[in-house]
């Protein structure tokens, strides 16, 4: 029997997903996981028999990477489970962009009480709120993951040009997107040709504030820029001065911040990328697989700060090892193994920076002992027998 703490409110189809032998409560003691989806967890006291953290999402902000990573606990999210519904998202925005249907709305609002003399008033009014198709215009996508290829492939089919670039464009991405979707290798061969660009990369230091003045230079005069990824990927300061000079025609960006809010040519949305119902389910199906997965074999897919190691069984017992990426590790483990009398069957292993994880499958039952001789090993973080 597993438990498992929900730190916010959970789809139903995460406890479908695990099954039986769960047991699943925002207030269970001694989580062996956790299913979280926006809750902070920076100030949580992290139990010692916590293994592994779920997020129902793609964003790990509100997780403390670095803590779990030092007490052995996998940290999983559940990338592309929302990107369908971020795509649509991103398509509506670049609508909004050109179409000005915001303005419209709220302005044909202030028509009420003229009576038959709306229609006239429609009429003449119409005209401020003229915007461009975006058929035949050029969207440059910066990232090409799981959101990014959606978007790409999607533009193409409402009939635009589409430039892409991703410097860590995966073999299984690259077979996925659109022939007619054209690859470059600098960002400065988006900015030159796209009429719209959007940004669909992870928050990190080289990316933070990666859309700035000297990038808006290099763009097109009127480009319209939609960011659905963070805030900080752009400096906000320089997205109102582009505004101002006529640099950016519209800002679109699912996250509203104070000082973005109310200015004129900005669309601000109040982070609703994956807000539909599908996409909470799809990503609360991922979480709990993913859970259930490791707790019972071991096996690791899509953490964020463990290597992805998994494989099929093929021994009476899983020995499963996190420990630090140094020398000698794999042949220290394996000969405590071996001083038990235990006759290794398969064995998987990888790292990830200063971490490595290791999966080893053994012919009979392993001997009392052995994980505590393992765990003893300078360097090992966790040890566990399944």
């Amino acid at each position: 029997m597993y438990n498992v703490q929900t730190l916010n409110k959970i789809s139903p189809i995460a406890i479908e997903a695990l099954g039986e032998g769960y047991t699943v409560a925002d207030d269970v003691q001694n989580p062996d996981a956790v299913l979280v989806r926006s809750a902070s967890m920076h100030e949580m006291e992290m139990p010692e028999s916590l293994l592994a953290i779920a997020r129902a999402g793609a964003g790990v902000n509100n997780i403390p990477l670095d803590k779990c990573a030092e007490k052995g606990i996998v940290v999983f999210n559940t990338p592309g489970a929302n990107a369908n519904a971020v795509k649509e998202l991103v398509l509506t925005g670049m609508l909004l962009s050109c179409r000005k249907v915001v303005d419209g709305i709220a302005w044909a609002k202030t028509l009420k009480g003229n009576g038959d003399a709306v229609g006239k008033m429609v009429e003449k009014g119409k005209g401020q709120f003229v915007g461009p198709e975006i058929k035949g215009k050029t969207l440059g996508v910066i990232g090409l993951g799981a959101i990014g290829i959606l978007v790409a492939n999607a533009a193409v089919a409402l009939g635009m040009d589409v430039v892409g670039y991703d410097p860590y464009l995966s073999v299984d991405h690259a077979l996925m997107i659109s022939h007619k979707v054209k690859h470059v290798t600098t960002l400065d061969e988006i900015y030159a040709a796209s009429d719209f660009i959007t940004i669909h990369v992870p928050l990190t230091p080289d990316t933070k504030g990666v859309i700035n003045s000297e990038s808006l230079a290099k763009m097109k005069d009127g480009v319209r820029i939609l960011n659905f990824s963070r805030a900080d990927l752009v400096v906000s300061g320089d997205i109102l001065k582009g505004i101002a000079d006529k640099k950016i025609a519209c800002y679109v960006t699912d996250f509203a911040t104070d000082d973005i809010l109310g200015e004129e040519g900005v669309i601000a949305l109040p982070h609703l990328g994956a807000s539909t119902p599908e996409s909470e389910d799809n990503c609360a199906k991922m979480a709990g697989e993913e859970i259930k997965d490791f707790l019972e074999n071991g096996n690791i897919k899509n953490s964020v700060t463990l290597p992805n190691v998994a494989m099929a069984r093929a021994g009476a017992a899983r020995v499963c090892v996190i420990y630090k990426n140094v020398p000698n590790m794999i042949s220290s483990i394996c000969a405590k193994l071996s001083e038990s009398g235990n006759n290794i069957e398969s064995m998987a292993n990888q790292s990830k920076k200063e971490y490595s994880y290791m999966i080893i499958d053994t012919a009979d039952a392993v001997a009392d002992g052995v994980a505590e001789a393992i765990q003893a090993i300078e360097g090992v973080i966790r040890v566990r027998v399944i």
